[in-house]
């Protein structure tokens, strides 16, 4: 007999390519309907809510019901972190669609990770801040200096409001694209949250895709220390 937990279950419940399909469609960060993630994996309501079961009954996903409607999302940040390194080892592995849509060089330059920044630029921004010394690494965990507080902070982030919530601050998330780090956690949230209010991006509907307006790119990189 195996010792640890039995990983078949989740194994299992990943590996279809419609649940598969669905758990990357909920990367964006969004909840959806089981009528959204049908339409966007191509089949049937009712053929969409065995699968949804599926990734329920595995704790991939919650249900949040608002009246007559059900929103799946995510079940947590380790699980969005699970199917990101995944996404990185298929591509790795070669496993790629045979045709690549318009809109990959784009996810490539930025897009939303569950809730929080990646892509090209999210790597450079967490390099800019490991360089900078306002990230290290203390026993193994990502924190953030003193330095990194004080830039933070200039930058408009609440870091009051982050330290109340019950989550790490700071998370190295290795993105699929760049195969470096980019930020997770709190942090990371805050600053997606923040460069959205600030309105220098956009996000696509139904698409985990992040577009910088005209000068919001020089906003964002001038606000956390980056060269254009």
């Amino acid at each position: 007999m195996s010792d640890g937990p039995n990983i078949t279950r989740i194994a299992a419940a990943i590996g279809d390519p419609v649940r598969a399909q669905m758990l990357t469609a909920l990367m964006g960060g969004r909840a959806l309907t089981a009528t959204e993630l049908a339409t966007h994996t191509g089949i049937t309501k009712q053929t969409g809510s065995s699968h949804l079961r599926r990734l329920l009954d595995a704790h991939l996903i919650t249900m949040h019901a608002q009246g007559r409607h059900r929103y799946f999302s995510i079940a947590n940040e380790d699980v969005a972190h699970l199917i990101e390194r995944m996404t990185g080892i298929a591509a790795d592995a070669k496993a790629v669609r045979a045709r690549t849509g318009p809109r990959e060089p784009a996810l490539r330059k930025a897009r939303v990770c569950y809730d929080h920044l990646a892509g090209e630029l999210a790597v450079s921004m967490y390099e800019t801040f490991m360089q900078q010394h306002w990230l290290h690494f203390q026993q193994q965990s990502l924190t953030l200096t003193d330095e990194g507080e004080a830039s933070m902070s200039r930058a408009g982030i609440d870091l009051d409001r982050i330290r109340a919530q019950k989550r790490l601050m700071c998370r190295a998330c290795m993105d699929w694209s760049e195969r470096r780090n980019h930020l997770a956690g709190a942090l990371g949230a805050a600053i997606l949250d923040r460069i959205v209010e600030r309105g220098w991006v956009r996000r696509e509907r139904a698409s985990r895709l992040i577009v910088f307006r005209p000068g919001g790119k020089r906003a964002f990189l001038r606000a956390f220390g980056m060269r254009d």
